[in-house]
């Protein structure tokens, strides 16, 4: 466990390293002792800091949860971070690359809530029944530890590795879809370059949301009513560069697409 200084000074060293784009080295390379709540803990340093400064939490992200993830990373449990209104990008303006120190992105399925979820003791079916649509999705991720030579503490630390989202159009209600059975695929330059279902999540996202909200209320967060929530990828993460044009079809819940500059 760190003391409360050693946490400020990371969150400290994290936010810079955004802010200048100068990756730094793995936080578990300088303390090997800092473990989960340690990291949480400096994630929300930083998340608390943006708001104290105007910035407007609109929802979170799952990570890890794929086991292909976690067995990789060696846990047994996703991870989450926050979104900000300000990490919301949209179709009709591409993204310049280098706001970001190494963007990769990831195909998702989003949940919009039209209801406050329970914390502890949320079920799926708190889910369903607080969710009023699914849309199309592709989150853009990012690290700000170099070469992205991350531990588990590392990517939570780091927000997650969240840097930004952005919705498609379409709008489905969870009653007129089948959440685990949404086939994606992902084209760069209108080449097919990654495809995946949507139970590639947990088996289904459903359970990586309700997961999501037991845990964030262990930290005193709640998913709220209006909130976006990311469950994970259908597909493994790409890399994008200067020109790339991402497009994400989903069957039945329409497409998004992403371009950089």
């Amino acid at each position: 466990m760190l003391s409360t200084q050693i946490r400020g000074e990371l969150a400290d060293h994290l936010d810079s390293a955004e802010r200048d784009r100068a990756p730094i080295s793995p936080l578990i390379a300088t303390y090997p002792d800092i473990d989960v709540v340690d990291a949480y803990e400096i994630q929300l340093i930083n998340i608390r800091r943006r708001v104290a400064g105007g910035a407007k939490v609109v929802g979170h992200k799952v990570g890890l949860s794929s086991l292909a993830m976690q067995q990789m990373m060696g846990v047994d449990e996703p991870d989450y971070g926050h979104l900000l209104a300000e990490m919301e990008e949209f179709e009709d303006r591409p993204v310049d690359t280098s706001r970001f120190c190494f963007p990769r992105v990831e195909v998702e399925v989003a949940f919009i809530l039209g209801a406050d979820l329970p914390g502890a003791g949320c079920t799926e079916q708190d889910v369903i029944d607080a969710t009023v649509a699914y849309a199309p999705s592709i989150e853009l991720i990012d690290s700000r530890i170099k070469d992205w030579k991350i531990g588990l503490s590392d990517t939570i630390a780091d927000n997650a590795s969240s840097a930004g989202f952005i919705l498609g159009k379409e709008r489905v209600r969870p009653s007129d879809i089948d959440i685990k059975a949404i086939d994606a695929v992902l084209t760069c330059n209108g080449e097919r370059i990654a495809e995946g279902r949507s139970d590639a999540v947990l088996g289904n996202p459903v359970t990586a949301v309700a997961w999501l909200a037991q845990k964030v209320d262990t930290f005193g967060v709640r998913l709220k009513a209006g909130d976006i929530v990311l469950p994970g990828s259908c597909t493994r993460a790409i890399d994008a560069h200067p020109g790339d044009n991402f497009r994400a079809e989903f069957s039945g819940l329409g497409s998004v697409s992403l371009q950089f500059t």
